[in-house]
């Protein structure tokens, strides 16, 4: 008896001791969340985005880990539910105890995560473009804000190098990031002296395959004797029927050029690009931008993905400066406590793919380039415009009266993202 008590004993003790262990192997990892529809109709965007996440992990981990720790990612999938993003948002922080997430595409997925993030006090790294009007403290907003694609994108296209357009088709999907962009764009086009009149404006729900009408009625509003461009906010796997359809009805780029604001290489991967050749894109980057960075960037992710023919995009490279301001950030704090972690990312700075420092302002928003790309028929995009460095991103519009009055500043003890005056806090 006294044998099998002691072996009991023994046992009872290794096992304890396992447990130990193992919830120290737990703790002694950082764990980033990654928050991108894997399934549904953002899929065609977000699963390249989860996967340069899951590269930067990979590479982070090679060199060590952060703070002597390893990384570990904690992948969900809200499948373009809407609703379901603000559940996985919660799940992440309060349940899976993520340091920090990197995540979403849409802004309505962004509106439903932003109350969770905000609750819970966590971290959100967000990689693309959209409508700005917004800067909260637990978001970093890596794309760009309208001033760092939709408005420099219009003026290329009334200039002289552009093709001089006078009538504008606003076409998006219909929800928050294209109808904000485009209230935008039509005060920008006031200001131009352009009518209401020579603006088009439509929204299709998400999904949507039947372009036979609108594309047609795109037709006929630039049969009236002006040049006529068409701005593109259709997001997802609507854009594949849409591009379809312009070729269907032999639209060429040099009788109404479209400018697009969410279709890169990852999308174009899945289309006939012979009938779009000539038409347009604005962005941060493109895979075609020549330098020994963007090189390096291209080489690592298609030895990481094993595909030497996978493409890189713009918010791949929103995610990556990102994760690396991310890593410095908390290197810099020497934790991962996400209030010190946000006064340590300001001033952060990545040299980027595209050649330029990224840097990250007290605005949450970054300083970036601007470049526009003509489609090509390889999928690629040929650099015709770009800036001549990086541009601040503006969290409010100048051309939206009630927002050109507000400025946003985190750092303490500022602290406010829609102020009109200082509001400092003792906390």
């Amino acid at each position: 008896m006294r044998k099998y008590l002691k072996g009991a004993v023994l046992a009872a003790a290794m096992a304890v001791s396992g447990l130990m262990s193992t919830a120290m192997a737990v703790e002694d990892t950082i764990k980033v969340g990654v928050l991108h529809s894997l399934s549904g109709t953002m899929a065609i965007s977000e699963t390249t985005l989860k996967d340069t996440i899951l590269m930067m992990i990979d590479d982070q981990n090679k060199k060590g880990g952060l703070l002597g720790k390893k990384l570990e990612a904690v992948v969900v999938d809200p499948a373009s539910n809407w609703p379901l993003f603000a559940e996985k948002a919660r799940e992440l922080i309060q349940v899976k105890k993520v340091d920090v997430v990197f995540g979403c595409w849409t802004s309505v997925s962004r509106k439903s995560v932003l109350p969770v993030f905000e609750e819970l006090n966590g971290l959100l790294f967000y990689p693309v473009q959209y409508e700005g009007e917004e800067s909260s403290r637990n978001v970093f907003y890596t794309g760009a804000a309208p001033n760092q694609q939709a408005i420099p994108a219009v003026e290329y296209l009334m200039s002289k190098d552009g093709g001089n357009a006078k009538r504008w088709v606003l076409l998006g999907t219909d929800y928050v990031y294209p109808r904000t962009t485009n209230k935008i764009l039509r005060a920008f086009l006031h200001a131009k002296g352009v009518a209401d009149a020579d603006i088009m404006e439509e929204y299709t729900p998400f999904g949507h395959s039947d372009w036979q009408t609108i594309v047609t009625n795109v037709k006929k509003f630039a049969s009236e004797g002006k040049k006529t461009a068409v701005v593109s906010t259709i997001n997802g796997d609507a854009n594949v029927p849409f591009y379809k359809e312009l070729g269907n009805q032999g639209i060429k780029a040099e009788d109404i050029p479209v400018v697009a604001f969410s279709v890169g290489e990852e999308e174009l991967a899945g289309l006939d690009t012979a009938p779009l050749v000539g038409h347009l894109a604005a962005w941060n980057y493109f895979m075609s931008v020549d330098t020994p960075k963007n090189a390096e960037f291209i080489k690592q992710w298609q030895a990481f993905i094993k595909n030497p023919k996978r493409v890189t995009n713009d918010p791949m490279e929103a995610h990556y400066i990102g994760f690396k301001m991310w890593v410095q950030a908390v290197e810099q704090a020497g934790t991962t406590n996400v209030d010190a972690v946000r006064q340590a990312m300001y001033g952060q700075k990545v040299k980027a793919p595209s050649g330029f420092d990224s840097v990250m302002n007290v605005n949450h928003h970054l300083s970036k380039p601007v470049f526009i790309g003509e489609i090509q028929a390889n999928g690629q995009f040929d650099i015709v415009w770009r800036t001549d460095g990086p541009i601040a991103g503006d969290a409010w519009s100048d051309f939206i009266p009630e927002s050109k009055k507000l400025t946003a500043d985190w750092t303490f003890p500022w602290v406010c993202g829609n102020c009109e005056k200082p509001k400092y806090t003792a906390n």
